[in-house]
């Protein structure tokens, strides 16, 4: 178990400091980048405190502590990666109502080109 714990551990350091390198090279904006950073955070603070795992294993009537760590860590994920296919959705959206608007002015600058001529 603290083996697994250990690795859990370096993982969410590591995905905390990928983060962090992205963040200042800005291949990831800010507001995306804090969904990612609490998530690492989390799992951080679940693979070093046993207690908090051991006090969601038991409200959560999870027979095994690993498995807890696991569906926790799985949570979280779906979590962020639900909250990015709603932006994603909504860029998709966005995208669409641009080009419309882009097709109406290029229409209005090509009827008032040939009533020029």
């Amino acid at each position: 178990m603290d083996h697994l714990l250990n690795v859990t551990a370096v993982l969410s350091v590591l995905l905390l400091a990928i983060v962090l390198l992205s963040l200042r090279r800005a291949h990831i904006r800010p507001e995306y980048s804090m969904s990612w950073l609490l998530a690492s955070v989390v799992m951080l603070v679940l693979s070093r405190e046993r207690s908090v795992l051991e006090f969601v294993r038991l409200h959560t009537g999870v027979p095994d502590t690993p498995l807890t760590l696991f569906l926790m860590a799985g949570s979280v994920f779906l979590v962020i990666f639900f909250r990015f296919s709603i932006i994603i959705s909504h860029l998709r959206d966005d995208n669409i109502a641009l080009a419309q608007r882009l097709a109406i002015l290029e229409y209005h600058i090509q009827r008032l080109r040939e009533h020029e001529n």
